[in-house]
């Protein structure tokens, strides 16, 4: 009998209808700027229940795109959790803002109202920048407390960005609220999603930002590209702009402030169209195998446990994680990943808190975030992708036990 195939921790799921609807793009006469973008858009903004989609070329440009639409810049800053992807943090330092990392709840990874306001506390007592706004992540696909958060941030004055590059699928924003789906942005200024090929549907690379505000909207579509303006209701040099008849110049455009090329091309959106007709499928296999991994992982309790689960929350998990107690176990996680490796099984670690990484730490020095820390230390993202069948599952907690108990 053959070695079973190599388990990827993450990987996309590409049907032949995804293939045909990227080809009709090819053999078409728009490969960028075309119908499927706007079409792709609209169908999120459905998806969602936002007013308004915008799409962007990854996650990153749109936190990028969203922290200069929300007026972030040079004298301010942003709270971010440290228990997230680089780019949270970054897209603020991109427009010229500082950080102010918060820290976490050790069981869930998750920003939540107390931790939101002990760094809006040590902030204000370090003299740094104040902040102007909040960015909670939907760390694995769970969602944070919004409710409590928004009401945090109303009574600060801070726009409130939703980083839910993992959250595409999950509801629920808090106690006592309506389940809603992440991005309605009932809550939030803006909403930033991300087409990775390991998230839950994939444009290859892509991204989104939701909101509910018109203008924002037109900020970030005008910011994504080069910052220019074509409508000439909006045009400020009339000389220009307008012909002797008042009839507008139809090759003007004008830019008042330079923006990014973080266009998404309609390859991208015609693939991204066909994947999230299948949110729904592809959402309901994640639920399954979450549950299924719940089951299968029981038994290796208290040693290895699943992330704490939010009540308000009915989560489609981007990855799903396991916190092990490594120390009690008396076995390194770099050991335990190589003999899942050599079982061939991928796994991930997700992630190291962002204020250890040099350039912040050199920027702001030696933080003490415990919450961010311990949830570090024992994290381990196991396989976790629509074509991870139940056997799969299976064999990745049979492997993990073995692995923690010392046998390659």
């Amino acid at each position: 009998m053959g070695r079973a195939p190599f388990l990827a921790y993450g990987r996309q799921l590409l049907d032949a209808d995804d293939i045909a609807a990227v080809v009709r793009v090819l053999e078409g006469d728009w490969l960028t700027g075309g119908p499927s973008v706007a079409e792709f858009e609209r169908a999120f903004a459905r998806a969602v229940g936002a007013p308004h989609a915008v799409a962007c070329a990854n996650g990153t440009a749109g936190l990028h795109m969203a922290a200069h639409a929300a007026g972030l810049g040079p004298g301010a800053s942003a709270v971010v959790p440290s228990l997230t992807f680089l780019a949270t943090a970054n897209c603020a330092r991109y427009v010229g803002a500082e950080v102010v990392f918060a820290d976490v709840d050790p069981e869930s990874g998750l920003l939540t109202p107390a931790t939101f306001e002990a760094a809006l506390a040590r902030n204000a007592e370090s003299g740094a920048p104040k902040p102007r706004a909040v960015l909670p992540v939907h760390l694995a696909g769970q969602t944070c407390d919004m409710v409590g958060i928004a009401q945090i941030a109303a009574q600060h004055g801070l726009v409130v960005i939703e980083d839910a590059c993992h959250a595409l699928g999950s509801k629920g924003e808090g106690p006592g609220a309506e389940r809603d789906s992440i991005g309605a942005c009932r809550r939030s200024a803006m909403a930033v999603f991300s087409f990775h090929p390991v998230k839950t549907i994939t444009t290859g690379e892509g991204g989104m930002v939701t909101t509910a505000d018109a203008a924002l909207a037109a900020s970030l579509r005008t910011f994504r590209n080069h910052g220019m303006e074509r409508d000439p209701r909006a045009f400020v040099v009339a000389e220009q702009g307008f012909g002797p008849d008042g009839e507008s110049n139809p090759w003007y455009y004008e830019m008042r402030e330079p923006g990014f090329n973080y266009r998404l091309t309609d390859i991208a959106c015609a693939l991204g169209l066909s994947q999230l007709a299948k949110l729904a499928r592809f959402a309901a296999a994640r639920q399954r195998l979450a549950a299924r991994y719940d089951a299968r992982l029981a038994p290796l309790a208290p040693l290895v446990r699943p992330i704490a689960k939010n009540p308000w929350c009915d989560p489609v998990l981007h990855l799903y994680v396991a916190l092990i107690d490594f120390a009690t176990a008396g076995i390194d996680r770099g050991t335990v990943m190589r003999r899942l490796t050599q079982a061939g099984i991928g796994t991930q670690v997700h992630y190291l808190p962002v204020h250890r990484q040099p350039y912040y730490r050199d920027r702001y020095g030696a933080l003490d975030l415990p919450g961010a820390d311990s949830y570090y230390a024992r994290c381990l993202s196991l396989p976790f992708h629509p074509g991870v069948t139940d056997a799969d599952v299976d064999r990745v907690a049979d492997a993990l036990a073995a692995a923690l108990a010392g046998r390659k």
